[in-house]
């Protein structure tokens, strides 16, 4: 496949600007061409001077040329049109990805043309040794996770060649598109017809050890990176996040909450090419922080690597998926488990009979929650069902239940006022308009005057 650097040559006006460290070629007809230029997590947007004419015409006459350009090179391997649409075409040329716009897709033609900045062997990252041999161990689900221009893509090409050389491993990759810059015998697969999910199918068929997964950003590509690593296949996966928390995050919802450390045990944080900070996923049965001992269940432990410290974890809390800071918080704030409590408490108490309420925790695992008087009883229900649902719910909290008149200073009242019963609003309606009908009735034998 394609070379650092190799590239069949381009029409002159675009070949001049590709001078040195530009990353990414940004042309549009009736602008000034711009580029980006610099080092990984360094890079800057420049416009170019040119004496070139990029009217319309001629923008469409390049868009042309690198058409043609494919054609002049089909006995290259790394030479192809990946994507061909109504209103815009991605060419890889060597190691430039081409992606062509135009209307009625785009505004205006439209070339921009991205090349990597930089190919990088694993050795080159001086990685920790235990983060070398947990890669090595190409049995894994990983991530690799940042913005975009980070790096994440070089760190992954170093990976796979790692495992492919070192380590012995076949390397397979499935990207849309196919820009990954890799040794000749790790082939590179695209959307079978369009589709990521008859990729994976004959991912399984050809037996790799190891399969890299760029840009799995659709709610449809986790669920698809979930199903190969499911089925035995080392995974890595390359995502856009702003952090290494919020990449678990995206997976969660696509994947049930048992499966998640099965699936994905590895993140890797890149920033500015550099790696930020590594975490791990495991897998426990215990009482989540701030828990009762008798109330255990699974619960995903997220561990900084190599450390090994606890930062987050993650639990079925009701209905919801609660991903918990272990450490981190004040004395005096609210612990992220009590403050889910009380949201949970409150959502759920509107939902079963419509009214809102105020909870006050009393304890590690203790709160009252306040609410109207004439709906206190259907709170609690008959003999106290209600409230042990509630007490079940979140994980054993010993609930009690209280008028708004008992409410301590420094709580308030919800501002709206729909937890009123119907029938009390009607009542001190009709008794207003009672009095107020009695107070302006006149006396007898006297006259309203003004």
């Amino acid at each position: 496949m394609a070379k650092f650097g190799d590239h069949p040559p381009l029409p002159q006006p675009i070949e001049a600007l590709l001078m040195e460290q530009v990353h990414t070629v940004f042309l549009k007809a009736d602008c000034p061409p711009r580029v980006k230029q610099g080092s990984i997590g360094d890079l800057r947007l420049i416009e170019v001077e040119s004496e070139q004419n990029w009217d319309t015409l001629r923008m469409e006459a390049l868009q042309e040329e690198l058409g043609d350009l494919v054609d002049e090179n089909r006995h290259r391997s790394d030479c192809f049109l990946e994507i061909d649409r109504n209103g815009c075409k991605v060419i890889q040329l060597g190691d430039l990805r081409i992606a062509c716009a135009w209307p009625p897709f785009a505004d205006a033609r439209e070339i921009t043309i991205v090349r990597p900045v930089a190919k990088l062997s694993l050795d080159e990252y001086e990685l920790d040794e235990r983060l070398i041999a947990r890669l090595a161990d190409h049995h894994r689900g990983v991530f690799i996770c940042g913005r975009p221009g980070s790096g994440k893509t070089t760190l992954a090409q170093a990976i796979a060649e790692y495992l492919d050389t070192d380590i012995g491993a076949m390397v397979k990759t499935m990207e849309a598109p196919r820009d990954l810059q890799l040794a000749d015998r790790i082939t590179q697969y695209a959307p079978l017809e369009g589709d990521l999910e008859k990729t994976a199918e004959i991912i399984f068929l050809v037996r790799p050890d190891f399969v890299i997964f760029d840009e799995v950003r659709r709610a449809r590509d986790f669920e698809i990176f979930a199903d190969v690593r499911l089925a035995g296949v080392g995974l890595l996966g390359v995502t856009h996040a702003n952090s290494a928390l919020e990449a678990i995050q995206r997976l969660i919802g696509k994947v049930e909450l048992g499966l998640v450390s099965q699936v994905l045990d590895t993140i890797i944080h890149v920033e500015a090419g550099q790696i930020q900070q590594v975490l791990e996923l495991r897998m426990t049965v215990k009482p989540p922080t701030g828990m009762q001992e008798e109330l255990a269940r699974p619960v995903i432990e997220v561990v900084e690597f190599p450390s090994g410290k606890i930062t987050h974890e993650m639990f079925a809390f009701g209905s919801e998926i609660a991903v918990v800071p272990v450490e981190g918080r004040t004395a005096a704030a609210v612990s992220p488990l009590k403050s889910l409590a009380r949201d949970q408490l409150i959502h759920i108490i509107q939902q079963w009979v419509g009214v809102q309420c105020q909870v006050q925790f009393k304890g590690e695992t203790s709160a009252t929650i306040y609410a109207p008087q004439n709906m206190i009883s259907t709170l609690i229900g008959k003999g106290g069902e209600n409230v042990r649902q509630l007490q079940e719910e979140l994980g054993g909290m010993h609930l009690n239940i209280e008028s708004f008149e008992d409410m301590p200073e420094g709580l308030r009242a919800p501002k709206k006022n729909n937890w009123e019963d119907e029938s009390d609003r009607r009542s001190k309606d009709s008794r207003s308009w009672e009095n107020q009908s009695r107070g302006s009735k006149p006396r007898k034998g006297k006259k309203n005057r003004r």
